[in-house]
């Protein structure tokens, strides 16, 4: 994998920050209180034609419900960030969301550590860390 170039760093800042207002805002507004949203890491291709946009949702169980939404919403969201960026991108990146899930994953190793889930004491959860 190739190190990001200085100008898939900015563009990726500038989509990071913008793209926090706007969701939280739709959120907010679509009646969604109570509902966090923070954007993790936004990835750009180099060509600059994609932005790879990794959200953490809170709580955890609106995730689902509210990626579909915001994916079915991306064309409204890339003319939002579109008219917020115009002096700074002269291109918006089309936009794809993902949820990031490297906070859950970081919270299953400390349980795991800390020994909430040892499976070396509960050999049963061996069977569900087994791949398919």
């Amino acid at each position: 994998m190739e190190e990001e170039s200085q100008r898939q760093k900015k563009i990726g800042t500038v989509l990071q920050n913008d793209l926090v207002d706007v969701l939280q805002r739709a959120a907010t507004e679509g009646g969604m209180r109570g509902v966090l949203i923070s954007v993790s890491k936004v990835k750009v291709t180099v060509d600059l034609s994609v932005a790879k946009v990794y959200l953490s949702i809170f709580p955890n169980d609106k995730a689902k419900e509210l990626l579909e939404g915001i994916k079915s919403n991306t064309p409204l969201i890339r003319h939002e960030l579109a008219q917020r960026t115009r002096n700074q991108l002269r291109r918006m990146p089309h936009l794809e969301f993902f949820i990031d899930d490297s906070l859950e994953y970081i919270d299953k190793i400390e349980k795991s550590l800390k020994g909430d889930e040892n499976p070396i004491k509960d050999p049963s959860m061996l069977d569900d860390r087994k791949k398919s």
